[in-house]
């Protein structure tokens, strides 16, 4: 079990050198000598892992209050005073909301229950909806669609897709306004013109892409059949980067066995060409060692291989996958 000190010093060591250094201005050198040994004592014992430190953040988050403070009883409170003292936790508790939230406004969004937020957002307006949906992680989103109003999905999810500009004062300012709306429900900014912020459309359609492709199939093909109504050529592009080539990593093996079949050597050979390492070996793990051999030898084979024939190869398999996709076949391991 970790001590307060161990835990300071892992908390630390989750952010930047800059706001660390910050944090512990002020502390006496005897202090931040102890938590520099914590640090490298985790370091080389390996306590410092991606599992612990998730563990540990997920805990420190879930120690804010509703006013975006921390909890005066909870655990940074008590880990602050165990390592520091009374009165430098307090001061040290401030600086660290207040670097979180200028870090990331949607905290405290994030740390909220599915079915509260989606209470908020389904009185939102839809653009405020798509910006706070637009910041979770697609899976998330996904799951929140489905508990909108089906006359709000469709709105939100086209302009999740838009290409016009939300400015980080106007993300800000939002979400202030949902956060705010969270805090009275789960207890009973600047007035200037916000700045347009380039948008690429492409980059906006894959995000919308990725949650389409969580939902059920009936969900999702109905909204995307409300989508082509309005904007047939957004519909077919967001359709299409359901699936790229770079997901092939997350898809689930038997998937990746079934798009593979009927695929030839020579254009896995084709494909695999600078293909990124864990794309190629999600590939070779899911193929034969006979169809792996072939694939060296058509490889050894090629003198100049053309960027067209790799680009017609890769596409000539997630074409398979997105079929797979399109008849509810395709599988995610993610």
């Amino acid at each position: 079990m970790l001590t307060g000190k161990q835990k300071a010093a892992m908390l630390l060591s989750l952010l930047d050198h800059g706001a660390a250094a910050e944090l512990l201005k002020g502390i006496d050198e005897h202090t931040v000598k102890d938590i520099a040994v914590e640090m490298a004592y985790l370091d080389v014992s390996g306590c410092c892992n991606p599992d612990n430190t998730a563990q540990l953040a997920n805990e420190f988050c879930g120690s804010l209050e509703k006013n975006n403070r921390f909890q005066a009883k909870g655990f940074l409170d008590k880990l602050l005073k165990s390592s520091l003292g009374q009165e430098k936790a307090a001061n040290i508790q401030n600086q660290i909301s207040e670097l979180l939230h200028q870090r990331d406004p949607f905290i405290q969004i994030k740390q909220a229950k599915n079915n509260i937020l989606a209470a908020v957002l389904n009185a939102e307006h839809p653009q405020a909806a798509a910006v706070v949906l637009s910041e979770l992680d697609p899976k998330r989103s996904s799951e929140l669609i489905g508990m909108l109003k089906e006359q709000l999905q469709v709105n939100v999810l086209s302009r999740m897709a838009g290409a016009e500009s939300i400015s980080p004062d106007a993300k800000k300012r939002i979400a202030a306004m949902v956060s705010q709306k969270l805090s009275e429900i789960q207890s009973d900014s600047s007035s200037s013109s916000p700045v347009a912020v380039a948008v690429d459309k492409k980059q906006s359609y894959r995000k919308v892409a990725v949650v389409l492709r969580n939902l059920a199939k009936e969900l999702r093909d109905g909204l995307l059949a409300s989508m082509g109504k309005t904007d047939q050529e957004a519909c077919k592009q967001i359709a299409d980067l359901m699936i790229i080539w770079e997901d092939i990593p997350l898809v689930a093996d038997r998937s990746i066995q079934n798009a593979l079949r009927g695929i030839e050597p020579q254009k896995m050979a084709f494909a695999l060409i600078k293909a990124d390492e864990k794309i190629s070996a999600k590939i070779r793990t899911n193929i034969s060692e006979r169809a792996s051999a072939m694939i060296d030898e058509e490889t050894s084979l090629m003198s100049s291989p053309k960027k067209e024939d790799t680009e017609q190869a890769r596409e000539q398999i997630v074409s398979a996958m997105r079929e797979m996709n399109s008849k509810g076949e395709l599988v995610f391991a993610e």
